[in-house]
Order: structure tokens, then sequence, then C-alpha cells
């Protein structure tokens, strides 16, 4: 067999595609399971079994590594660049009871969750978005000042918050802090108060235990609530934001995004 005739049975094969990644920190699991089931769907002839030149022969277990190696990196470096670019925000219009609100592409809508519209995150459950109007009926509101100073309105969001997360469970306690409340006219005309707390929830390990010491408190939960006041159809607006404080830093700009484009707008009678 000739020199030439041996190098072209063991030239390698077409490279494997990497694929492309799925949307911003998702993109690892998904990816490393569809980059085994590729390396597994290679038929044998891929990794030469039988060295029919000790000069070019490339062992299956290096092979495997080094193109391994080479799909993580390539994921990596799109997860950065999805990083860098803002997220496309979905649109939502609600004409008939008067506000628009702007949620991330990836989340879902939950019904029956007590809310006139609710968002949240299918991976992060603590993520969530959701809009609370009140009764045409029962309120004649003509400005969201009639709520008081964005000081006093933070005070009665807060009491709100706290009045739909009672428990009647033994040794459950809540510490709860105002973070900032502020005023803002929006490019339609409007003024809006924004308001921002932050709620830890404690339960004890052993609430049925008879001797303190073998009550001991846990964190359950700490998250950060923003808020968004608006007035129109002489009904109040209020959009909703939860996240788990933890998560916060690093989704304050996408957060703060949202919080700026929510709208209340004009019901035609």
């Amino acid at each position: 067999m000739s020199l030439q005739m041996i190098v072209s049975s063991v030239a390698p094969p077409a490279a494997v595609g990497s694929g492309s990644a799925s949307y911003k920190e998702r993109f690892a699991a998904g990816g490393l399971t569809s980059a085994s089931k590729e390396l597994s769907s290679l038929p044998s002839t891929f990794f030469p079994l039988q060295k029919t030149s000790k000069d070019f022969a490339v062992p299956r277990r290096k092979a495997m590594a080094l193109i391994l190696s080479g799909f993580i990196y390539s994921q990596a470096g799109t997860c950065d660049n999805a990083f860098a670019q803002s997220i496309a925000f979905r649109e939502y219009i609600d004409q008939f009871d008067g506000y628009t609100l702007k949620y991330p592409p990836n989340w879902i809508q939950v019904r029956g969750a007590g809310a006139d519209i609710f968002f949240r995150d299918p991976f992060v459950l603590d993520e969530n978005i959701s809009v609370n109007i009140s009764s045409p009926s029962s309120s004649k509101y003509k400005s969201v000042k009639d709520l008081g100073s964005p000081e006093e309105a933070g005070k009665k969001v807060l009491r709100q918050y706290l009045t739909e997360f009672m428990s009647t469970r033994l040794g459950v306690r809540r510490e709860s802090r105002i973070l900032s409340t502020s005023s803002k006219v929006a490019s339609d005309g409007r003024l809006y108060y924004e308001v921002e707390v932050n709620i830890k929830s404690y339960a004890n390990n052993n609430e049925l235990a008879v001797m303190p010491e073998d009550r001991v408190a846990r964190l359950e939960w700490d998250r950060r609530y923003l808020s968004v006041l608006g007035v129109e159809n002489n009904r109040l607006y209020e959009l909703r934001l939860q996240t788990p404080e933890k998560s916060f830093v690093e989704e304050e700009n996408e957060l703060r995004e949202i919080m700026d484009a929510f709208r209340v707008n004009t019901v035609a009678a």
C-alpha cells in the first residue's frame, strides 16, 4: 500500500457542528446534553480502532476530549454575546382595562393567580410579574397623589404585601423594610409612584417543639418586591415585580426596564 493511500485512509472527517446556544444562562444544561448525544451518535468509523499509521492515528478518547472542549468553548462564547445584548421583551396590551407592560420572552402566563394578569419565569418560580387594578365601583381615583406622598404610598404597599403573606403556621415570622420610594412623570405625561421593599420569611424547623431551644428559626425566603403605581379611568393600577434578593443584582437592569415601560391608558367609554 502506498503512503498516499495510507494518509487518505486516516484523514479526519468533516468537523461536527457545535449547534446554537439556547436563551441566556439556560444554555449550559441543554448545550452539553446535545453535545453528548451528538458524540454518541457518531459512527464507529469516526474513531478508528485500528491504527493504520502510527504517525497519523488519533486515540478515540483524546479525539472525543478535543471535540467536546471545542464545543464548550464555542458555547461559552455565544453565551457571553447573549449576556452583552439586551433582552427583547414582549409587550402585553390590555385595551379593555387600559394598561401596557413588557415581560421577558420566555416567561409564561399563569391564569387564576388572583391578579388581572400574571406572568412568571418557568424555571425560577419566585420570579413573576403581575398587575392589580382597583374596582371601578369602589374607587374613584383622580391621581396617584390620592395615595399621599410616595413615602405614604410605600407604607400602604408594604402593609398590603404583609396582609397577603399572613400565615397561620406556628413560628412564622416576617421581617420587612421599605428600600426606596420615588415619583416620576413618564413619557405619556402621567405621574407614577415607584416603591421597592424587601421581605424575609422565617419559620421554626420544629414548630411543635415544647422547649424554645428546640425551635430554631430558619430563613424560608428573601425577596425583593418592586411596584409601580399609576391612576387612569378612575382606577388605581399597580405593576408588581417579585424576584429573589440574591438574583436582584444580576437582573436589576431588566427589572428597571420593565418598570419604566409600564403605562396606564385611557379606556374608550
